[in-house]
């Protein structure tokens, strides 16, 4: 037996941001980073909070949030008093608040804090789960923290808030999306409720995510968008995630690349790696994980006749959406180095097995299986 729970109450489409006007007498403890205050995107806020309520911004986020912010920010969250917390940004962000109103819990004993969160990046959905991810920079080490303590109360999804972001960022977080989506939907805990969110987040964006690309102001393509990015995260907040997030989590630290990009470049090595026949897996030509990629091919209309040209032919298509994007296909291409790589190598492959992530990947890796998905990342 399985519990499914949807606890985000979830405003969406243009306007949600209305709901801030419904607030009135708190104290607003507001998580987000530089660029949300200086490009005078935080007024979206200000604009429509009551004059009764306080608030508080604290704007030092950073990408990958290290510990010491987290600390910093629980700090400054007891100092202010706070009876709200409200998060604004991408999912470095949101992920900050989090790690916030977990330890505050701890440490300060604010257990029962409301927390709302604002996503402007089409990518995490972060706003959604109960999974956060803080860096360790001495180390170069991810650590995710997974608790249902740290599910936001209410998640606003508006795409106003998404059109300026550059086109790089639509790619690299938009294939976030996809790679949430295509592990939860191989998962071992994936079921028919999280099939029908992640199916249809793929669907999505496969269809939105070039035209949010080449539009930022094409504001259907945004909603929809911000809307694949929720459904996949509510779809692996009931899954979990797989080996290539497990890559992703190790490897993008230590080469310095982008969360989404990163996972972009593993996606079709780690599905061809996850597809590899193994007798005794089924009676098709290719094991039961190759059937469900392939279930995914026939969803987006692509051939498959059977399991094995399936595989083949999702891969393709993935190698064709990161064509239209623009982006890298190899870790050569991203700058770096071999000499880096084969450095790294090892201490990635055993991060990446200890990962939580990685559990519930249909296939169990070893850490020789994980060295050949990075050498054929290199330049393949």
């Amino acid at each position: 037996m399985d519990k499914l729970s949807i606890k985000t109450d979830l405003y969406i489409g243009q306007g949600a941001m209305d709901r801030l006007t419904e607030w009135k007498n708190k104290r607003i403890f507001i998580v987000t980073d530089p660029f949300i205050v200086k490009s005078g995107m935080i007024n979206m806020v200000f604009d429509r909070l009551h004059e009764s309520n306080e608030q508080y911004i604290f704007s030092n986020i950073v990408p990958d949030p290290p510990v010491e912010i987290v600390t910093e920010g629980v700090e400054a969250l007891g100092a202010f008093k706070a009876d709200m917390i409200l998060a604004i940004g991408g999912g470095s962000a949101i992920d900050a608040a989090k790690a916030m109103k977990l330890f505050a819990g701890k440490l300060l004993d604010q257990t029962d804090l409301p927390f709302i969160a604002i996503p402007t990046t089409s990518g995490t959905g972060s706003e959604v789960t109960s999974f956060s991810v803080i860096s360790d920079k001495q180390k170069n080490i991810k650590y995710p923290l997974v608790s249902d303590e740290l599910l936001p109360q209410e998640a606003i999804l508006d795409p106003e808030l998404v059109k300026s972001v550059p086109d790089f960022i639509t790619a690299d977080t938009g294939m976030d999306v996809l790679t949430h989506a295509i592990e939860a939907y191989v998962s071992t805990k994936a079921n028919d409720i999280s099939d029908a969110m992640a199916e249809k987040a793929i669907k999505m964006v496969f269809a939105y995510l070039p035209r949010a690309y080449k539009n930022g102001s094409d504001l259907e393509a945004r909603e929809k968008m911000h809307n694949a990015s929720c459904l996949a995260g509510l779809a692996f907040n009931m899954t979990s995630l797989g080996l290539n997030h497990g890559i992703a989590h190790v490897a993008g630290a230590k080469f310095k690349i982008a969360h989404g990009r990163m996972n972009a470049l593993l996606l079709p090595h780690v599905i061809a790696y996850n597809a590899d026949y193994k007798p005794g897996y089924g009676k098709d030509d290719a094991n039961a994980t190759a059937a469900r990629y392939a279930e995914i091919a026939k969803s987006l209309g692509l051939s498959a006749p059977n399991a094995k040209s399936g595989v083949r032919s999702l891969i393709q298509a993935i190698k064709q959406l990161q064509k239209e994007l623009h982006m890298p296909k190899t870790l050569k291409e991203c700058g770096v180095e071999l000499a880096l790589l084969e450095d790294m190598r090892a201490a990635i492959a055993e991060g990446a097995l200890q990962d939580g992530c990685t559990a519930t990947n249909p296939r169990v890796p070893t850490e020789a299986d994980v060295a050949q998905i990075l050498n054929k990342m290199y330049q393949s």
